[in-house]
């Protein structure tokens, strides 16, 4: 040991280097070590000087370090201790830390020694346990992580969640470039992409593509991009996200928004046409009423003026007058009812066999007393022994109704003819006139509530009849057509199934 303390070269070359040095025997004492090795174990000046190697050691590492180090004095090669282990001094305060040891053995005056020189590696251990700890989170993340060159745009990694969602693996991914990934892009329109970043104009970009998986299929995806460098490289980071639900909840939500935003615009239409048929009801009351109403206060007032018994045929006339109003009122509050049947459903059908001779027959000979100078009604033939399956007072509520417009809109002197036709399905009834006809642009609303053709606004009417005629019609399964050219005439057909017995009994909504 004495040889050691006074080797003034040994002092001075070991003092001037940063790493620990202990000299060791054969006995594993330690005979020798400078200030950074004192230092390093947490001793003073020559504390360390003729206690035992393991001292420095964890227990658990005694046993195998003794075998090592004999084994290593006998073969006396230089190398470095524990390679693939992981080395672990202890201070004198008993804490350890991580170490890396190079052993050189060397003989002195005819005696064998080891020189260990000694590095703390804690500093280097908590760097490579941050950079594992990081690499794990980018491997193991499940977004997709992309590092490429930014001249070439060939990958230099990719991690495991990309694998995964494009099918490759890594080492197919090591042949392609993020051009072979993102479909819609190409090396023109990548390079305007990334030429914020390479100028220093922005940090990070964003955008959205289509990611191009290994079986060929595909997925929307929103890429965050930025720059960073890989030893002395300059890499792109691509983060790519998989937005496929995001993209599929927007298209649910659009087609929502679009779905309700339709429905809006049918409740306001429908809001409006609704008020357009308040505002003609209200109209169609007024003119409606107001007449017949004027024309009975005349007749009552009239009457209190013929006195004398040789003025009853003027008091006839007015009392007939009269009566005609009043039912003609009371037919327009009767479609009125009918409609608000019709609508809550309350509308009960009776079907019933009946000869058609007699509905015919009490259709003609009330309608008779509507005709005008010279107008006559064509009965049809060869209807006796004729029956039909129908709700009776329907079906003469809808002939009426053709009848009768058939005489109001037919000039005098004109026919009104009524044709019955037999088919295999059904029964037809055509109401035929030589009235004034429907305008063509007028026609398609013919059906509907309120609507009254353009060349017959002066006549009287509600414009309810026909709708009303119309909805019976289709309740039971049965239609009702028409053709008609203006100035020309009209002919309307109503078409009677011949089997409508699921219709029987049946209330309507």
């Amino acid at each position: 040991m004495k040889l050691f303390e006074e080797n003034d070269i040994f002092r001075i070359v070991s003092e001037a280097i940063s790493e620990g040095i202990l000299i060791v025997d054969r006995k594993l004492q330690i005979v020798a070590s400078n200030a950074a090795a004192n230092h390093m174990f947490g001793y003073s000046n020559q504390q360390l000087n003729g206690i035992p190697l393991n001292s420095l050691l964890p227990k658990k590492a005694h046993s195998i370090h003794d075998n090592h180090f004999a084994t290593f004095l006998e073969k006396g090669k230089k190398r470095r201790m524990g390679l693939g282990l992981d080395l672990y001094g202890v201070r004198k305060d008993g804490s350890e830390f991580p170490l890396e040891i190079g052993l050189n053995p060397f003989v002195l005056l005819r005696k064998k020694y080891v020189m260990a020189l000694v590095v703390d590696i804690t500093e280097r251990k908590k760097a490579e346990q941050t950079i594992s700890h990081w690499f794990r989170i980018f491997d193991e993340s499940l977004n997709e992580i992309y590092v490429f060159e930014t001249e070439s745009y060939a990958f230099l990694n990719v991690n495991i969640g990309a694998q995964r969602n494009l099918g490759y693996s890594l080492e197919e991914l090591g042949k392609m470039s993020i051009l072979d990934v993102e479909s819609e892009l190409n090396p023109d329109s990548y390079s305007r992409l990334v030429w914020p970043l390479l100028h220093k104009r922005k940090e990070k970009i964003e955008f959205e593509t289509i990611h191009q998986r290994k079986d060929g299929s595909s997925y929307p995806v929103e890429v965050h991009l930025q720059l960073s460098t890989l030893g002395k490289r300059q890499v792109g980071v691509a983060i790519a996200l998989d937005i496929t639900e995001r993209k599929n909840y927007t298209q649910r939500l659009e087609r929502t928004v679009e779905e309700r935003t339709l429905q809006l615009q049918e409740a306001l239409a429908k809001e409006k046409e609704l008020n357009e048929l308040k505002t003609k009801f209200l109209s169609l009351v007024s003119h409606e009423f107001k007449t017949p109403l004027t024309s009975i206060l005349t007749s009552i007032s009239l009457l209190s003026k013929y006195t004398e018994t040789q003025q009853q045929e003027k008091r006839d006339k007015h009392i007939q007058t009269i009566k005609s109003k009043v039912k003609y009122l009371d037919n327009i509050l009767s479609d009125f009812l009918s409609i608000e049947r019709l609508e809550t459903g309350k509308v009960k059908y009776n079907l019933t066999r009946f000869p058609l001779s007699k509905l015919i027959n009490e259709v003609v000979y009330s309608s008779n007393t509507l005709l005008k100078e010279g107008q006559r009604i064509l009965y049809p033939e060869n209807i006796d022994g004729v029956t039909v399956r129908f709700d009776e007072k329907i079906m003469g509520l809808a002939l009426s109704n053709l009848v009768h417009n058939a005489i109001k809109y037919s000039p005098e002197n004109t026919n009104i003819e009524v044709l019955v036709e037999q088919q295999q399905a059904s029964l037809l009834i055509h109401v035929t006139d030589q009235g004034m006809g429907i305008p063509k642009e007028d026609q398609p609303f013919i059906f509907d509530r309120y609507f009254r053709a353009s060349n017959v606004l002066t006549t009287q009417g509600t414009g309810i009849g026909l709708n009303i005629v119309n909805q019976h019609m289709d309740n039971l399964g049965g239609e009702i057509g028409f053709v008609s050219e203006l100035g020309k005439g009209s002919r309307f057909t109503m078409v009677i199934p011949n089997k409508i017995e699921s219709y029987e009994e049946n209330p309507v909504g």
